[in-house]
Protein backbone atom coordinates (compact mmCIF):
# COMPACT_ATOMS: atom_id res chain seq x y z
CA UNK A 1 0.00 0.00 0.00
CA UNK A 2 1.26 3.15 -1.14
CA UNK A 3 1.32 6.41 1.22
CA UNK A 4 -0.85 8.36 -1.31
CA UNK A 5 -3.54 5.01 -0.87
CA UNK A 6 -2.92 5.11 2.99
CA UNK A 7 -4.13 9.03 3.16
CA UNK A 8 -7.02 8.20 0.73
CA UNK A 9 -7.99 5.22 3.11
CA UNK A 10 -7.27 7.36 6.47
CA UNK A 11 -9.58 9.80 4.79
CA UNK A 12 -12.77 7.73 3.91
CA UNK A 13 -12.89 6.15 7.32
CA UNK A 14 -12.69 9.72 8.49
CA UNK A 15 -15.35 10.62 6.14
CA UNK A 16 -17.71 7.91 7.49
CA UNK A 17 -17.85 9.09 11.29
CA UNK A 18 -18.34 12.84 9.86
CA UNK A 19 -21.57 11.98 8.31
CA UNK A 20 -24.84 13.96 9.85
CA UNK A 21 -26.64 11.24 11.44
CA UNK A 22 -23.24 9.81 13.37
CA UNK A 23 -22.43 13.42 14.56
CA UNK A 24 -25.83 13.99 15.99
CA UNK A 25 -25.71 10.44 17.89
CA UNK A 26 -21.90 11.62 19.17
CA UNK A 27 -23.58 14.82 20.26
CA UNK A 28 -26.49 12.89 21.88
CA UNK A 29 -24.10 11.00 24.11
CA UNK A 30 -22.20 13.31 24.90
CA UNK A 31 -25.32 15.13 26.14
CA UNK A 32 -25.96 12.01 28.23
CA UNK A 33 -22.78 11.15 29.82
CA UNK A 34 -22.97 15.55 31.13
CA UNK A 35 -26.10 15.06 32.15
CA UNK A 36 -25.38 11.59 34.14
CA UNK A 37 -22.26 13.64 35.22
CA UNK A 38 -23.92 16.45 36.70
CA UNK A 39 -27.10 15.48 38.05
CA UNK A 40 -26.22 12.09 39.40
CA UNK A 41 -24.64 11.67 42.35
CA UNK A 42 -20.99 9.70 41.93
CA UNK A 43 -19.56 10.70 45.26
CA UNK A 44 -19.24 7.10 46.26
CA UNK A 45 -17.02 6.04 43.98
CA UNK A 46 -14.00 6.18 45.75
CA UNK A 47 -15.08 4.17 48.54
CA UNK A 48 -16.50 1.12 46.52
CA UNK A 49 -13.63 2.09 43.48
CA UNK A 50 -11.58 -0.83 44.94
CA UNK A 51 -14.41 -3.64 45.61
CA UNK A 52 -15.20 -2.64 41.89
CA UNK A 53 -12.28 -3.39 40.27
CA UNK A 54 -12.02 -6.99 41.76
CA UNK A 55 -15.63 -7.39 41.11
CA UNK A 56 -14.41 -6.82 37.08
CA UNK A 57 -11.33 -8.93 37.43
CA UNK A 58 -13.41 -11.86 39.03
CA UNK A 59 -16.23 -11.48 36.59
CA UNK A 60 -13.46 -11.58 33.58
CA UNK A 61 -11.79 -14.43 35.04
CA UNK A 62 -15.14 -16.53 35.41
CA UNK A 63 -15.94 -15.48 31.47
CA UNK A 64 -12.36 -16.82 30.51
CA UNK A 65 -11.97 -19.68 32.56
CA UNK A 66 -15.79 -20.87 31.79
CA UNK A 67 -15.03 -20.15 28.15
CA UNK A 68 -11.79 -21.96 27.74
CA UNK A 69 -12.90 -25.05 29.51
CA UNK A 70 -16.47 -25.19 27.69
CA UNK A 71 -14.50 -24.58 24.35
CA UNK A 72 -12.58 -27.43 25.23
CA UNK A 73 -15.55 -29.64 26.20
CA UNK A 74 -17.75 -28.40 23.38
CA UNK A 75 -15.12 -29.83 20.83
CA UNK A 76 -15.42 -33.54 21.31
CA UNK A 77 -19.05 -33.05 21.95
CA UNK A 78 -19.72 -31.12 18.29
CA UNK A 79 -17.15 -33.97 16.91
CA UNK A 80 -18.76 -37.00 18.64
CA UNK A 81 -22.22 -35.81 17.04
CA UNK A 82 -20.46 -34.97 13.46
CA UNK A 83 -18.58 -38.28 12.97
CA UNK A 84 -18.97 -40.71 16.40
CA UNK A 85 -21.13 -43.40 16.45
CA UNK A 86 -24.66 -43.67 17.99
CA UNK A 87 -22.85 -45.13 21.18
CA UNK A 88 -21.12 -41.59 21.56
CA UNK A 89 -23.20 -39.27 19.84
CA UNK A 90 -26.63 -39.83 21.59
CA UNK A 91 -24.95 -39.15 24.81
CA UNK A 92 -23.91 -35.97 23.74
CA UNK A 93 -26.85 -35.10 22.18
CA UNK A 94 -29.04 -35.99 25.07
CA UNK A 95 -26.15 -33.66 26.94
CA UNK A 96 -26.57 -30.72 24.92
CA UNK A 97 -30.40 -30.98 25.08
CA UNK A 98 -30.55 -30.69 28.44
CA UNK A 99 -28.37 -27.96 28.77
CA UNK A 100 -30.26 -25.77 26.24
CA UNK A 101 -33.11 -27.02 27.31
CA UNK A 102 -33.33 -25.75 31.05
CA UNK A 103 -32.54 -22.32 32.48
CA UNK A 104 -29.07 -21.55 33.30
CA UNK A 105 -30.43 -20.45 36.79
CA UNK A 106 -31.98 -23.42 37.29
CA UNK A 107 -28.72 -25.51 36.52
CA UNK A 108 -26.49 -23.10 38.94
CA UNK A 109 -28.84 -23.48 41.78
CA UNK A 110 -29.28 -27.88 41.26
CA UNK A 111 -25.36 -27.76 41.67
CA UNK A 112 -24.69 -24.91 43.86
CA UNK A 113 -27.69 -26.09 46.27
CA UNK A 114 -28.20 -29.57 45.42
CA UNK A 115 -24.88 -31.36 44.56
CA UNK A 116 -23.23 -28.67 46.97
CA UNK A 117 -25.35 -30.15 50.22
CA UNK A 118 -24.50 -33.44 49.33
CA UNK A 119 -20.85 -33.29 49.91
CA UNK A 120 -20.91 -32.59 53.73
CA UNK A 121 -22.68 -36.02 54.39
CA UNK A 122 -19.28 -37.73 53.42
CA UNK A 123 -16.70 -37.50 55.53
CA UNK A 124 -13.92 -38.92 53.14
CA UNK A 125 -14.55 -35.85 50.96
CA UNK A 126 -14.64 -33.73 53.95
CA UNK A 127 -11.10 -34.63 54.67
CA UNK A 128 -10.00 -34.76 51.57
CA UNK A 129 -7.94 -31.64 49.74
CA UNK A 130 -10.50 -31.04 47.51
CA UNK A 131 -13.13 -29.68 50.69
CA UNK A 132 -11.50 -26.01 50.66
CA UNK A 133 -12.92 -25.77 47.25
CA UNK A 134 -16.25 -27.36 47.64
CA UNK A 135 -17.26 -25.50 50.28
CA UNK A 136 -16.78 -22.35 48.55
CA UNK A 137 -19.41 -21.35 45.82
CA UNK A 138 -17.60 -20.20 42.99
CA UNK A 139 -16.37 -23.74 41.74
CA UNK A 140 -20.26 -24.61 41.44
CA UNK A 141 -20.77 -21.23 39.24
CA UNK A 142 -17.64 -22.02 37.47
CA UNK A 143 -18.97 -25.51 36.88
CA UNK A 144 -22.43 -24.57 35.59
CA UNK A 145 -21.53 -21.61 33.61
CA UNK A 146 -18.85 -24.16 31.73
CA UNK A 147 -21.08 -26.67 31.26
CA UNK A 148 -23.48 -24.10 29.62
CA UNK A 149 -21.13 -22.84 27.24
CA UNK A 150 -20.43 -26.21 26.43
CA UNK A 151 -23.96 -27.32 25.45
CA UNK A 152 -24.45 -24.35 23.32
CA UNK A 153 -21.23 -24.92 21.66
CA UNK A 154 -21.07 -28.07 21.30
CA UNK A 155 -23.97 -27.74 19.04
CA UNK A 156 -22.65 -24.98 17.03
CA UNK A 157 -19.43 -27.61 16.55
CA UNK A 158 -21.12 -29.90 15.20
CA UNK A 159 -22.58 -27.85 12.40
CA UNK A 160 -19.25 -26.85 11.79
CA UNK A 161 -17.79 -29.95 11.81
CA UNK A 162 -20.54 -30.95 9.34
CA UNK A 163 -20.09 -28.06 7.44
CA UNK A 164 -16.56 -28.85 6.12
CA UNK A 165 -16.73 -30.42 2.73
CA UNK A 166 -16.44 -34.17 2.83
CA UNK A 167 -14.48 -33.78 -0.65
CA UNK A 168 -11.07 -31.92 1.33
CA UNK A 169 -11.11 -34.95 4.11
CA UNK A 170 -11.28 -37.48 1.35
CA UNK A 171 -8.56 -35.99 -0.70
CA UNK A 172 -6.66 -35.46 2.68
CA UNK A 173 -7.08 -39.44 2.93
CA UNK A 174 -5.99 -40.07 -0.64
CA UNK A 175 -2.92 -38.34 0.22
CA UNK A 176 -1.54 -40.62 2.95
CA UNK A 177 -2.46 -38.03 5.62
CA UNK A 178 -2.89 -39.22 9.02
CA UNK A 179 -6.43 -39.22 11.00
CA UNK A 180 -4.79 -36.54 13.50
CA UNK A 181 -3.27 -35.01 10.79
CA UNK A 182 -6.47 -34.59 8.63
CA UNK A 183 -8.19 -33.07 12.06
CA UNK A 184 -5.43 -30.65 13.19
CA UNK A 185 -4.49 -28.98 9.85
CA UNK A 186 -7.83 -29.38 7.78
CA UNK A 187 -10.92 -30.03 9.87
CA UNK A 188 -10.26 -28.50 12.72
CA UNK A 189 -9.39 -25.21 11.57
CA UNK A 190 -12.34 -24.60 9.09
CA UNK A 191 -14.53 -25.59 11.58
CA UNK A 192 -13.46 -23.26 14.28
CA UNK A 193 -13.55 -20.45 10.96
CA UNK A 194 -17.31 -21.64 10.56
CA UNK A 195 -18.15 -21.29 13.96
CA UNK A 196 -15.89 -17.99 14.73
CA UNK A 197 -18.74 -15.48 14.43
CA UNK A 198 -21.52 -17.97 16.74
CA UNK A 199 -18.74 -18.33 19.40
CA UNK A 200 -18.10 -14.32 19.45
CA UNK A 201 -21.89 -14.27 20.49
CA UNK A 202 -21.65 -16.84 22.79
CA UNK A 203 -18.76 -15.49 24.12
CA UNK A 204 -21.05 -12.21 25.02
CA UNK A 205 -23.97 -14.18 26.27
CA UNK A 206 -21.47 -15.74 28.74
CA UNK A 207 -20.50 -12.40 29.38
CA UNK A 208 -23.96 -11.68 30.37
CA UNK A 209 -24.62 -14.61 32.29
CA UNK A 210 -22.00 -14.28 34.82
CA UNK A 211 -23.89 -11.99 37.15
CA UNK A 212 -25.98 -15.04 37.86
CA UNK A 213 -22.89 -16.11 40.26
CA UNK A 214 -24.11 -13.24 42.59
CA UNK A 215 -27.31 -15.22 43.46
CA UNK A 216 -24.76 -18.00 45.12
CA UNK A 217 -22.53 -15.61 47.03
CA UNK A 218 -19.99 -14.68 44.14
CA UNK A 219 -19.02 -11.30 44.51
CA UNK A 220 -18.39 -10.25 41.17
CA UNK A 221 -19.25 -6.76 39.47
CA UNK A 222 -23.02 -7.38 39.80
CA UNK A 223 -22.53 -8.13 43.62
CA UNK A 224 -20.73 -4.91 44.29
CA UNK A 225 -23.23 -2.92 42.15
CA UNK A 226 -25.90 -4.85 44.66
CA UNK A 227 -23.98 -3.68 47.52
CA UNK A 228 -23.66 0.09 46.30
CA UNK A 229 -27.45 -0.13 45.74
CA UNK A 230 -28.21 -1.45 49.35
CA UNK A 231 -25.61 0.56 51.36
CA UNK A 232 -26.44 4.04 49.41
CA UNK A 233 -30.26 3.74 48.51
CA UNK A 234 -29.13 4.80 44.58
CA UNK A 235 -30.57 3.46 42.11
CA UNK A 236 -29.59 4.55 38.91
CA UNK A 237 -26.15 5.14 39.00
CA UNK A 238 -24.48 1.88 40.09
CA UNK A 239 -27.01 0.08 37.41
CA UNK A 240 -25.74 2.56 34.56
CA UNK A 241 -22.59 2.39 35.66
CA UNK A 242 -22.76 -1.46 35.63
CA UNK A 243 -24.04 -1.31 32.15
CA UNK A 244 -21.69 1.01 30.99
CA UNK A 245 -18.61 -1.51 32.58
CA UNK A 246 -20.85 -4.19 30.27
CA UNK A 247 -20.90 -2.52 27.30
CA UNK A 248 -17.54 -1.77 27.09
CA UNK A 249 -16.25 -5.56 27.59
CA UNK A 250 -18.60 -6.25 24.87
CA UNK A 251 -16.82 -3.88 22.93
CA UNK A 252 -13.40 -5.29 23.31
CA UNK A 253 -14.59 -8.68 23.07
CA UNK A 254 -16.24 -7.98 19.79
CA UNK A 255 -13.63 -5.82 18.44
CA UNK A 256 -10.64 -8.56 19.61
CA UNK A 257 -12.77 -11.51 17.62
CA UNK A 258 -13.68 -9.40 14.40
CA UNK A 259 -9.76 -9.33 14.48
CA UNK A 260 -8.66 -12.74 14.94
CA UNK A 261 -11.89 -13.77 12.15
CA UNK A 262 -9.68 -11.41 9.84
CA UNK A 263 -6.85 -12.98 10.39
CA UNK A 264 -7.76 -16.48 10.20
CA UNK A 265 -8.68 -17.34 6.22
CA UNK A 266 -4.83 -16.04 5.53
CA UNK A 267 -3.98 -18.50 8.18
CA UNK A 268 -5.91 -21.28 6.71
CA UNK A 269 -5.49 -20.03 2.91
Amino acid sequence: MTSETAVIDTAARASLWLQPHRIVLILIALGLVASAAYFMRWDWLPQYWEMGLMGIWRALWILAVTCTLGFMIALPIGLAQAAGSIWVAAPAKVFCTIIRGTPLLLQLWLLYYGLGSLFPQYPWIRESWMWPYLRQAWPYGVLALTLSFAGYEGEVMRGAFAGVPKGQLEAARAFGMSRWKIFRRIWLPQAFYRALPTLTGETVLQLKSTPLVATISVIDIFAVSSKVRQDTYLTYEPLLLLALIYMAITGILVFAFSRIEARIPVKIG
